[in-house]
């Protein structure tokens, strides 16, 4: 749809003000929240997806053994009183008493174990490598847990924090895994009491959540979110009043949402990495032109990046140096290669690697198109000739881990975790069984070594010390093309207190009607 055909349906929204009013008065009325989002969650159990909105609706409905303040980013008690480090591979947790889950079950030590044994023997798991630092789990009594490490694990308290939801063992014992990922049950804030397929979840404010819980007891008691195909239908929700709260909002609209009346609309830079990750292991094709470190450089130098995060994402998104987000330990944008805007530079380099004339490949995407077509744009400059191929993220994920995306577009969240550690293994780390991840474009044995250390050792210095021979490596090599911090855009009503958080985290147990 055009920007002009969708700013005069805004207009015609507006100018209809009041028909648009009265359902969104009714909902307040109701304490219900209204939320649509262009993500599509196959599946709700938290260990079984690994797209943004699915870590949202674990925040809601689920509960981990801490917390991790969204404001200091502090680890603070959750379902686990407190902890200790009897020795750099153990943590041990005293666990809280009189916890119930939303089945009205009791929590005890019985479910961290189970959780914890149970996603790491679990095929199924969509992110191993949040995981697959811990060997097991031991109970210790009624409530007190030990969590064995394989490894020393700098950043385990975050990990434990952002992507450690405890399941209720008896409870999906009793109904099998496959009953219990149509309707997950959880210990957080919110229940959630009803999934259709990949259109709707409702959840509803649980009265039972444990006194001193670190998220309190939701203001709001019922949040219904409408999953659809794309940015400008979410948007159309918004303006004909048919929800109350969205985001990833297409960035040049964000003005004109925020001129209508009853809506609000801001953005906030998020740990969010957009990036190009290119096919140097010739996944696709053996001997095909990203194998050749100079095309790689090449396709960097010819994208003006800087342009593309001032003028297409805004809202203060920029260029990181290297593969991973500035204020993550370990980040070390001085060891990176810098790559400035080129085009002459990248023309040279084609030359030089045997492609004068340049080349044909393709991108595959879920970006918001404008991206995508920028990029191409830079690149048919030069001479490199890309289709784009649009997908909806998890097919997009799919098809990259199946090694059949060139150019492979998309972007890493780190799950909000402060640390490289939950950057540079989602792309670099030694699969399990040894060789390479499907994740991994550039088949490295070396720079896998380098990751492997940076998170073997408390020592911060030798830590830093293989993190930054890291990122000089993949930047030297090109295997990463660092594109833009994400900005997370949000509209909603102005009678909804909301506020975005850094970690891109939507708190909706946080949030108020006015």
């Amino acid at each position: 749809m055009g920007k002009a055909i969708w700013w005069s349906r805004v207009a015609l929204a507006a100018a209809a003000l009041v028909a648009v009013e009265m359902p969104a008065q009714a909902q307040k009325s109701a304490d219900t929240l209204r939320i649509v989002w262009w993500d599509q969650i196959v599946n709700v159990n938290p260990y079984y997806n690994q797209l943004r909105a699915g870590l949202v609706v674990a925040h809601q409905a689920f509960d981990g053994l801490v917390y991790r303040d969204p404001v200091a980013f502090e680890i603070k008690p959750a379902l686990a009183t407190s902890w200790s480090f009897p020795d750099p591979k153990t943590i041990v947790f005293e666990l809280r008493q009189g916890v119930t889950f939303h089945d009205g079950s009791s929590f005890s030590a019985d479910d961290v174990v189970y959780t914890v044994n149970s996603i790491l023997t679990d095929k199924q798991v969509s992110v191993p490598s949040n995981y697959a630092w811990m060997d097991h789990a031991e109970k210790l009594g009624d409530f007190k847990v030990a969590i064995h490490l394989k490894k020393i694990t700098p950043a385990a308290m975050q990990f434990i924090a952002m992507v450690l939801p405890i399941l209720p063992k008896a409870y999906r014992e009793r109904v099998g895994s496959d009953a219990y990922d149509k309707l997950p049950v959880g210990a957080g804030p919110y229940k959630i009491t009803r999934v259709d397929g990949v259109n709707l979840i409702e959840m509803e404010r649980y009265d039972g959540y444990y006194k001193d819980g670190p998220k309190g007891r939701p203001a709001i008691r019922k949040l219904v979110i409408h999953e659809v195909v794309d940015a400008t239908t979410a948007q159309n929700e918004m303006v004909g009043g048919k929800a109350d709260w969205t985001w990833n909002v297409i960035p040049d609209n964000v003005p004109k949402l925020a001129a209508l009346p009853f809506l609000k609309a801001e953005g906030a830079e998020t740990m969010r990495v957009n990036s190009l990750n290119l096919d140097a292991a010739g996944r696709t094709d053996p001997n095909g032109p990203l194998t050749k470190q100079k095309v790689r450089q090449a396709v960097i130098y010819a994208i003006d990046r800087e342009s593309i995060a001032k003028n297409l994402m805004q809202g203060g998104s920029r260029v990181p140096p290297g593969p991973c987000f500035p204020s993550q330990f370990g980040c070390d944008n001085d060891a990176a290669v810098r790559y400035p805007y080129d085009p002459a530079k990248a023309k040279a380099l084609l030359a030089e690697a045997g492609y004068p004339n340049g080349f044909d490949t393709e991108i595959v995407s879920y970006v918001l198109p404008q991206f995508e077509g920028a990029v191409q744009n830079y690149l048919k400059a030069v001479g490199i000739n890309a289709r784009i191929t649009h997908l909806q993220v998890q097919a997009q994920i799919q098809r990259s881990q199946e090694g059949k995306n060139p150019i492979d577009f998309g972007n890493w969240g780190s799950y909000s975790i402060n640390d490289v550690s939950s950057f540079l293994p989602q792309y670099y780390a030694p699969a399990a069984s040894g060789g390479f991840t499907a994740n991994d474009f550039a088949h490295d044995a070396e720079l896998s070594a380098l990751v492997v250390a940076g998170g073997a050792t408390t020592d911060e210095a030798e830590r830093k010390k293989a993190y930054s021979a890291a990122i000089h490596k993949i930047t030297e090599q090109a295997y990463f093309v660092p594109m833009f911090t994400g900005v997370a855009f949000y509209a909603y009503r102005k009678e909804l207190n909301f506020k975005p958080w850094a970690d891109e985290i939507p708190r909706y147990y946080l949030s108020s009607w006015n």
